[in-house]
């Protein structure tokens, strides 16, 4: 059941107002910390982290993910040429889909565009621009707070009703716990993923003398516009071979092949804050984003000028454009069957710098 009036919650969980919608529609910000002093904060509109703090070696906590301080820059940001969905949860389908179209059930869906010819990250307006219900949270140890949201039938030409919750957790390992559920009143496609941009040297600083390591030995092969062709390029002898952890690219926007494991996926490590970040994940594959969406038309968090290499996002999914690949991991979701996703970033010092 969806719970429209959140203040239930906020016994469990400290909330603050963090702006109204055009709509007048207050959005609030909910914040959850573990006893480590590690904490995030959450925000209704688009399940979006806007602040996640890390405890360091030296006491003092860095916040590792780019935002905004208010929402009026949240909701500008999305009407930029290149929207940079800061810290959003990203649905119906994350990536990208050829020309905005799939066939499903004998049916051809024509998806609204808003990435040159394709659609990309849900369409106009998708999950990340979407004002979500708290419908659960828990206090004390590992503390949770579950958001949901329905998604109407033919939401961006999307087919069926969507029941969406994604519950975060912090748990008392330093980690940051992403576990989405889904059903759909009939069958269609879905691929939902976390789209925060990580810098473990604080979010002023770059990416670039961060170490990546990335557990796959083959990416997509993509086209001009960035859509998978079918194909697979192998990865040795490759600049994106990260098997063996190496400076983060300054310009990366791909998709890593990822073998079913209870390792981690990918990691980046601080030799600065002597921080390690470790991606777990069910999913297919990795997208890995650095790059030109990160412009300073719009002040970050304490008035920051982000530039292009000021984050490196882990984007855990299935495979961009894979309704339209049979040879593709499923992307269909059937009616009354329940879609399942868990990522998990865990935070570690570590005592001495990766080669």
């Amino acid at each position: 059941m969806e719970i429209k009036h959140i203040s239930h919650f906020q016994d469990v969980s400290i909330s603050k107002s963090f702006g109204l919608t055009p709509e007048n529609e207050e959005i609030l910000a909910f914040e959850l910390s573990n006893k480590n002093g590690m904490k995030v904060q959450i925000i209704n509109f688009g399940a979006t982290v806007t602040l996640l703090q890390i405890p360091v070696s030296n006491d003092s906590l860095i916040d590792v993910v780019l935002g905004f301080n208010t929402l009026e820059s949240y909701l500008a940001s999305y009407n930029l040429p290149g929207a940079p969905y800061f810290g959003a949860t990203v649905g119906r389908y994350a990536g990208r889909i050829n020309k905005g179209k799939f066939t499903l059930n004998d049916k051809t869906f024509q998806l609204n565009i808003n990435n040159g010819k394709n659609a990309l990250h849900g369409g106009n307006i998708g999950f990340g621009q979407k004002v979500w219900n708290v419908t659960n949270a828990t206090s004390g140890e590992n503390p949770s707070i579950t958001l949901s949201l329905l998604s109407e039938d033919l939401d961006e030409n999307f087919p069926g009703e969507l029941h969406v919750d994604l519950t975060y957790t912090i748990t008392e390992e330093n980690e940051l716990k992403l576990e989405y559920k889904a059903t759909p009143t009939e069958d269609t496609v879905i691929n939902l993923t976390h789209h925060s941009y990580f810098n473990l040297d604080g979010h002023e600083g770059s990416v670039l003398d961060q170490k990546l390591f990335i557990a796959s030995d083959k990416i997509l092969e993509i086209d001009s516009e960035n859509i998978p062709t079918g194909n697979f390029t192998a990865l040795s002898d490759h600049d994106f071979d990260f098997r063996i952890p190496k400076n983060a690219p300054a310009s990366i926007d791909n998709s890593f092949v990822i073998e079913a494991t209870n390792d981690a996926v990918a990691k980046l490590y601080s030799s600065k804050n002597n921080l390690q970040m470790s991606v777990y994940t069910d999913q297919p594959s990795v997208h890995i984003y650095v790059g030109g969406k990160c412009s300073d038309t719009l002040k970050g968090k304490a008035n920051t000028k982000y530039h292009s290499s000021s984050g490196i996002c882990f984007e855990t999914q299935n495979y961009p454009d894979a309704p339209n690949h049979t040879h593709f991991p499923n992307s269909v979701l059937k009616k009354g069957t329940e879609y399942q996703q868990k990522t998990v970033y865990k935070f570690e010092n570590i005592n001495k710098s990766i080669n």
